[in-house]
This record gives C-alpha cells, structure tokens and sequence, in this order.
C-alpha cells in the first residue's frame, strides 16, 4: 500500500555502550544496544537518530506519496500553482509519516515476531512508543494544520481521515479479515484525490479525481499481493490475514493479480473512450500493461517467489509510468481547459479583478497572468503552467532511488514491505 508501512530491514549499527541512544532515554521494555562487529563503521548518535526517524515514519514510503499527490495535482491541467503544489505535497507527505508512525506502534508485538520488521525502531529499542507517539502526533497535526492553512479544508479533512483510515481501520483489519488489502487500498488511493483537490480548490464534483484515485486503487493489488506471496511466511508469524497466507497453494493468490492486472489493462482504453485522455495514452499504457499481464499469467502457472517478485518489481516502475502517461496525455492540460481553470482561480471567494478596463483577464498564455486566492492578487508566470515534463523529471528521480533501495534489500529477511 502506498499508505502501508515500508518495512525497512536494513540493519542499523548502533553507536557502542559510551555513546548516546536516541534521546538518550532508557527503555527496560526492549532490547539493548548490541555492541559494534570487528570492523563496523561507527555512526554518529545524529545521524543515527536521523536515520530512525526516517525508518518509523517510512521516509521513502512517504516519498511515494508525495509522487501522488502531485500527480493528482498536475492532472487537473493548468495554471500550476507552484506553492500550493508544494504544501499539499509535503503536508500529505506528514501524514502519511503520522499514519506510518502509528501503525507501528500499533503492531510492535507482530512486528518482534517477523524477520523482516524485528529490527524496526521501536521493537529493536531505537525509539520507545512514548518517543514515537510524540513525533506521529507531531506529523500528524502538523500535515493537517498546513494542508488547512495553506491549501483548503477539504484536503485537511482527507488527509486526517486517512490517517484514521491506516491507523485505525486497516491497522486492525490485518488481523481479522483477508479485506484488509481492500482497505489499504483505498488508502493508497486518497493521495491523489488530495492533490486534485488542492489544484481545484476543493472542487471533488467531477470525475477526473476518482480517475486517477482508481489507477492507484487497482495497482495496489498486484503490487501487494506479489509482496505478500514471497513474504507469507513472515506475514504468518506476524499473525496477519493476508490472501498468501490462507490460500498455501496461491491460487487464489495468482487470480487476483491476474484479475486486477486485466483491469490496469482495461483502464487507458476507458478513460481514453470517456474523452479524459489522448488516443497515446492507449498505446503506451497498453504496451505496458502488456508485460504485467505476461507476468501475472506465468506467476499463475508457476507460483514461485521469483516469479513474484518480478510482479513486485515491475510494478515499483510501472506506477510512475502509467501516472506519467495519465498526467501527460490528460485533455485537462489543452488550451481550453487551461483557460476555464484560469476563469475560475479568477473568480475565486466571489471575486473577479477587472484588468485593463474590461479587456480579456485571461490574456495570451504565453504572457504572466494574475491569479486571485483567497483575494489576494499574485503573479503567476506562465512557464510554470506547462509542467509535466519538468516534474516527471523530478518523479523519476525519487522512483529510481527507491527501486535501487529495495534492490539492496532482496533476501526475505531484508525485503521492503509496502
């Protein structure tokens, strides 16, 4: 899940018995610091910290969100408002560090008993749950407060109802019902809708925002369903309810990547025939969906974990590419849709500012225009209304340095988990 916690076995060398833990504060409730093997590389109590942090709130998972959130963002066409852009982002990112935080919290009983999450911050000792509350409330609070502020109510309300959602709602289910997946499903789907809603206003009346909420929706389950195939064994003595878990010759399993693959597959075809897409968005989406399904199909004939791991794999690039292609090929970026959002950020709390006695306030696209919010006039230069091309830069950026992260940590017992 994009929300779910990214299970970072990394081993983490902790500084020897004369240095500082995290906080300096004693935990009798967990294990002690082991001491440095011959030859480790001592790390700094900072950085160590730092490094602790970034693993309880899932920094790279959150990252992903991010990738989301300002694809959701960009999908709504321009003007681009680069500001407003970044504060969804990063205050979608706090709370999908918040929802991390708390997850973990919540399962460090489960998360002793599995290889892949026992070296996680607070059942490894690194952080104590008063420590880790402290700082998802923190998160938390402060995404909220400055999704609030500085974008509109509506993404402040789905960025603390997510957070409930993950924490709360899906944190329980892993351990009653196989529906879980469903519910982290949904979660992973919010993001976007949040960006959309920043871009908009608040505007979630049309069907653009749950367009792009469905493509994260459908993608979630191949990617975590292949996960949790070659990871079932832990997931099993974690004591969740994962498919892989209760269905041992994962039939199941392979049917359900290959039905949720078919409908990724389906999914350029239909926003293109509904008018929301280029025809190009068909070809490269199709081309892609392709080589997911030849590997959903050949998991389904031979169940092993390399060939789910492939699944795993393809889908850490397939994501970006498909919301690439959606955000690039998306008829919410032609001349008229850019002009109608211009209308409406124009009119924005009632107000219209008359330019030029009464002539066109839209003006040439290639030229600065001015941009009420919140009845505040301010520039917005119209460079920065052409976009996609600049921001999948930084998009692909993030998603390389992630796959090489999980690349590093393959083996079962250091595998990430979403």
């Amino acid at each position: 899940m994009l929300f779910r916690a990214n299970q970072s076995n990394s081993t983490l060398l902790r500084p020897s018995s004369s240095s500082f833990r995290f906080l300096s504060t004693t935990n009798t409730d967990t294990p002690s610091p082991q001491p440095l093997k011959a030859g480790s590389k001592k790390i700094s109590p900072l950085k160590s910290q730092l490094k602790a942090i970034s693993d309880l709130t899932k920094f790279k998972l959150s990252s992903l969100v991010v990738v989301t959130t300002g694809a959701g963002y960009l999908y709504a066409g321009g003007p681009v408002d680069i500001s407003t852009m970044m504060y969804a982002c990063v205050g979608t990112g706090m709370c999908a560090a918040a929802a991390s935080t708390f997850n973990e919290i919540f399962e460090v009983d489960a998360d002793s008993n599995m290889k892949r999450t026992k070296s996680r911050p607070i059942p490894s000792g690194k952080i104590t749950k008063l420590q880790a509350t402290a700082i998802g409330s923190l998160a938390g609070i402060g995404g909220t407060s400055l999704l609030y502020a500085m974008t509109n109510p509506t993404v402040a309300l789905l960025g603390a109802s997510n957070i409930l959602l993950y924490s709360g709602a899906y944190t329980y289910s892993k351990r009653v019902t196989e529906f879980n997946t469903w519910i982290g499903s949904v979660v992973g789907a919010i993001p976007p809708i949040m960006g959309w809603a920043a871009a908009t206003g608040g505007d979630l009346s049309s069907v653009e925002p749950y367009i792009i909420g469905s493509l994260l929706f459908l993608w979630q389950f191949p990617h975590f369903f292949a996960l949790s195939w070659f990871n079932r064994e832990d997931y099993a003595r974690g004591k969740f309810q994962m498919v892989p878990v209760n269905d041992p010759t994962g039939v199941r399993t392979a049917k359900y990547i290959q039905e949720y693959s078919l409908y990724l597959t389906l999914f350029p075809m239909l926003t293109t025939a509904a008018g929301y897409t280029s025809s190009m968005f068909i070809l490269e989406g199709t081309a892609i969906n392709v080589y997911l399904l030849y590997l959903a199909n050949r998991f389904s004939q031979d169940r092993t974990n390399a060939n789910s791991r492939k699944i795993f794999f393809c889908s850490l690039w397939y994501l970006p590419a498909m919301l690439f292609g959606l955000v690039f090929y998306s008829k919410n970026w032609s001349k008229e849709s850019i002009e109608e959002r211009e209308k409406l950020l124009l009119t924005v709390d009632g107000a219209v500012k008359e330019e030029n006695n009464g002539e066109n306030v839209i003006g040439d696209l290639t030229e600065g225009v001015t941009i009420l919010t919140n009845g505040e006039a301010k520039e917005q230069d119209k460079v920065s209304l052409f976009l996609p091309y600049n921001v999948c830069i930084g998009v692909n950026s993030i998603f390389v340095d992630y796959i090489s992260y999980v690349k590093c940590e393959r083996s079962v017992e250091r595998n990430v988990c979403s």
